[in-house]
């Protein structure tokens, strides 16, 4: 915090009523700005008309913007940004991070601007009605909450003209997605956070009361688009096989020596060689699970990428009580858009795994909710991907949490 700004009376005020954003506070960038008082990565740019606020209001605009930078959101808007590419809607986010900053900073009974969007009331407004104040904040952070909103056009519309509404604009700028420099800084900020709390805590005033419930503080650090894509990779990875037909380059020196000192020839060793047949995946798409359209357009994208990448066959098999739709996915420009699924129904495992053993694939990726009997294990690796938070088990293969 270098030197006077339009927010020094209201963040030395901060100091008096909330220790745990004070010792945050110290750790933001603070400037005067032109426009709206907005958070630019690590910079609190305090608008023209912050001066017009009343004390406690700009205590409590301090406060949001605070947040904003110690829940790191500019970097989290970013990384979002990134992941949803053409489908990403800024202003999403923004209601999202608002909502969950400004129902945190009225539980701990700080003042703010009003009209001001609030986690509970847009959590009621689309449908998502939270128990309490407390279960909101405790059970939604900003990336998940966004992905929500994001995940159904009805519900992102509805988000939209809540904001519209409570007057809502945007306050938080793009920050860095994937920076070099950006684990030591998220590791710098929860050090930050942790301290912070700690002082409220003792104090028991401010955030400090109940900061540690935030869903927000642990947002979900490795998106599961990018455990997808590690575990492909590792699957198709072109591995060394041994080959009887190449000797060992350790058995042709001691050959030689052999050789030259008239000594019996050493036992044969094979060599390796590489695999010449391409990989496969198959990815078996269950038709009749809960799965939105954003999580299927994301889930496919990381695959044909991967496939790109290893030079690997994708066969997509649709099923439900049956396959009824198979078709090769690796081509450039192929989408879900091109296929006509039909949705609803059961589920049996039986034909898909039976159609999947005829492609003869290198791994196996089933996107499913589980709702039915799971077959003998195949010879091939398999990745359940699965809808939803809960914990469920496989009987084998790996379990992989997509989507909410």
């Amino acid at each position: 915090m270098t030197g006077p700004h339009r927010a020094s009376r209201a963040l030395a005020h901060l100091g008096e009523i909330d220790p745990a954003l004070a010792v945050l506070s110290l750790a933001c960038r603070h400037r005067d700005g032109t426009g709206r008082t907005k958070t630019q990565g690590e910079t609190i740019l305090y608008g023209l008309g912050f001066e017009q606020l009343g004390l406690a209001e700009q205590v409590g605009l301090a406060a949001h913007h605070v947040l904003h930078v110690a829940l790191q959101h500019s970097d989290r808007k970013a990384a979002l940004a990134e992941r949803l590419g053409e489908r990403f809607d800024p202003s999403l986010f923004d209601l999202a991070a608002d909502g969950i900053i400004n129902e945190t900073l009225q539980l701990a009974d700080h003042a703010l601007p009003r009209p001001a969007v609030m986690l509970t009331e847009l959590l009621a407004d689309i449908g998502d009605a939270a128990p309490s104040a407390i279960a909101a904040v405790s059970e939604w952070d900003a990336d998940r909450l966004a992905m929500h909103l994001h995940a159904d056009p009805q519900r992102a519309e509805k988000a939209r003209d809540f904001g519209a509404t409570r007057g809502f604009a945007q306050d938080l700028d793009l920050g860095e997605a994937d920076s070099e420099g950006e684990p030591q800084k998220a590791a710098d900020w929860r050090n930050h956070m942790l301290r912070a709390l700690e002082a409220g805590r003792k104090a028991g005033t401010g955030i400090g009361r109940f900061g540690a419930i935030l869903a927000d503080l642990a947002p979900s650090t490795i998106p599961w688009e990018v455990e997808l894509r590690g575990i492909l990779a590792k699957a198709l990875s072109d591995q060394p096989q041994t080959s009887h037909r190449r000797p060992a380059g350790r058995w042709i020196a001691m050959a030689a020596d052999a050789l030259d000192r008239g000594a019996p020839e050493p036992v044969f060793q094979p060599g390796q060689s590489r695999d010449a047949s391409r990989p496969r995946v198959v990815v078996a798409l269950d038709t009749s699970s809960s799965i939105d359209a954003l999580t299927q357009s994301l889930f496919f994208a990381e695959v044909q990428g991967v496939a790109r990448r290893t030079a690997a066959e994708v066969h997509l098999l649709a099923f439900d009580e049956e396959v009824f739709e198979t078709r090769r996915i690796d081509g450039f420009g192929a989408t879900l858009a091109d296929l006509n699924l039909r949705t609803g129904g059961g589920t049996d495992f039986a034909p898909v795994f039976a159609a999947s053993d005829r492609i003869n694939p290198s791994i196996l990726v089933m996107l499913t909710d589980l709702d039915a009997p799971c077959p003998a294990a195949p010879a091939y690796p398999v990745i359940w991907a699965v809808p939803g938070r809960a914990e469920v088990s496989v009987p084998y293969g790996r379990c992989l949490r997509v989507g909410g």
